[in-house]
């Protein structure tokens, strides 16, 4: 959480989700308070409200998200607040209709104006706020900032696919028009604070930046610098695979998710384990990828807490699967719970702390970490798998001479498609990799999980290919 200044009188509260690359915001005057886009944990929200003494009279949802499910009906029903969703989106329960150009008064120092900006979705709506002088009313307003939620990022919009092939070309021409309503209609000194854009895959690209204004986003976002054309056909073409769970979002999200149950799960003993994965159920060990290299329970997955764990297990697990936590404090264990049901699963099926000699009766399976540097020394002396588990975008680019490209996403489908032999998987910098080494060996194959960063393999003297390599040249 980290908190913004900026504006006179005013508090600008950002929760990060950094495993899902998301934002939320609080916003108040020291009395009554508004929230953007808040996530399915609304406990966070409760906290900053508590902390900082203020009062929630609305809720905003700048569309029916994709990539997370929302806390915003269930934050409104536990504090009384409005709660604002488009009039033109389909939703099961009672709210708020919100429509373009419509301004809504938060107390008496805020106005918050809906701005219809379609293109992340047909329904979607920004929020540009602007400050009153309570003491003199019919003084001109102070426009400060605009919540984008997925159409204005930092340095990139939010992406126009989602919805489906057949209305992607319509849907990123509104995203270019749409931001250049914003800045048309903003001043260039206005803040923007979008909803995605960090490390989400509802963004169309990633930036570094973590703030930004209307004047700067002019200057340097393409979808504000180029042609609509232009930027249409570029943004179409770099598009990529997004993570399978997004397809359960949207009707969790129309339907109205209530609030989570992130009370402790049972523990579960060795033999217990032992059936869920005989049973073929996801035994997840969320300890970090050295320490699961190092020993853990044959049969098990890593998908390590210090990384963007919930986005890849959505995107890899069958929906549905029963999943048991494997956590060395009850605390991991309640942080995995956390980012799980702001992804739709709701309860995991059991879970179990301490260390892999606590959660098993026989022997514990070990593989190898690497770096490039040891998989070019390897191959000068024997033959083996050099396996890439980046997107296929990220392997087109640059990849390493003669090594087989399955995605991270489409390797649980695919491992018999990996040749016979000793398995040296990489990603861009360990994470994937990782978990695509604990899939191989959970099915019978030896991995060597490369834990290095992809730009090393060039300058360890790995030959590489694609169309940004070159003598010397990694990706």
């Amino acid at each position: 959480m980290s908190s913004h200044d900026t504006f006179p009188g005013l508090t600008v509260r950002t929760l990060e989700s950094a495993s899902l690359g998301d934002r939320s915001y609080v916003v108040h005057d020291g009395e009554v308070a508004f929230v953007i886009d808040p996530q399915r944990d609304i406990d966070r929200v409760l906290e900053i409200l508590a902390a900082d003494g203020v009062r929630l009279t609305h809720v905003f949802e700048t569309h029916i998200h994709n990539d997370y499910v929302t806390g915003g009906l269930a934050l409104a029903r536990a504090t009384g607040a409005a709660y604002l969703v488009n009039a033109a989106d389909e939703v099961a329960f009672e709210r708020t209709p919100i429509t373009d150009d419509e301004v809504v008064e938060v107390g008496p120092r805020m106005r918050v104006r809906a701005v219809a900006t379609p293109g992340h979705t047909f329904t979607h709506l920004s929020y540009a706020l602007s400050t009153v002088d309570p003491a003199d009313p019919e003084r001109a307003e102070q426009a400060y900032a605009v919540f984008t939620g997925g159409s204005l990022l930092y340095g990139a919009t939010g992406r126009p696919d989602l919805l489906g092939a057949e209305h992607t070309d319509t849907l990123v021409r509104h995203q270019h028009a749409s931001a250049h309503r914003l800045a048309t209609e903003l001043p260039d000194e206005a803040e923007v604070f979008p909803t995605h854009g960090f490390g989400s895959f509802c963004s169309a690209t990633q930036s570094d930046a973590t703030s930004s204004t209307i004047g700067e986003e002019k200057r340097t976002n393409p979808v504000l610098t180029e042609d609509e054309e232009t930027y249409v056909r570029d943004l179409v073409a770099g598009l990529g695979p997004w993570p399978a769970y997004y397809a359960h979002m949207g009707p969790a999200n129309a339907a109205g998710p209530e609030a989570p149950d992130l009370s402790p799960v049972r523990e579960a003993d060795a033999e217990e384990l032992r059936r869920r994965l005989e049973a073929g159920e996801w035994v997840v060990d969320l300890r970090n990828r050295t320490a699961f290299a190092a020993g853990h329970v044959p049969g098990t997955l890593n998908f390590g807490l210090d990384g963007p764990f919930s986005t890849y297990l959505g995107w890899l697990i069958e929906w549905g699967t029963p999943i048991t936590l494997l956590g060395e404090s009850p605390e991991d264990v309640a942080a995995a719970q956390r980012e799980l049901v702001r992804i739709g699963i709701e309860r995991p099926a059991a879970q179990a702390t301490g260390g892999p000699r606590d959660w098993t009766d026989g022997e514990l399976a070990d593989f190898p970490g690497a770096t490039f540097d040891d998989l070019a020394q390897v191959r000068h002396h024997r033959e083996v798998v050099v396996l890439d588990v980046r997107r296929a975008d990220e392997h087109r680019k640059c990849a390493i001479d003669g090594a087989i490209n399955i995605a991270i996403h489409e390797l649980p489908h695919r491992v018999a498609e990996v040749p016979a032999g000793e398995v040296w998987v990489h990603c861009a910098g360990g994470y994937r990799a990782a978990v695509a080494a604990s899939l191989l060996a959970a099915a019978g194959r030896t991995p060597v999980a490369v834990d290095d960063m992809f730009d090393n393999a060039g300058a360890a003297g790995l030959p590489l290919v694609g169309a940004t390599a070159g003598p010397g040249v990694s990706g």
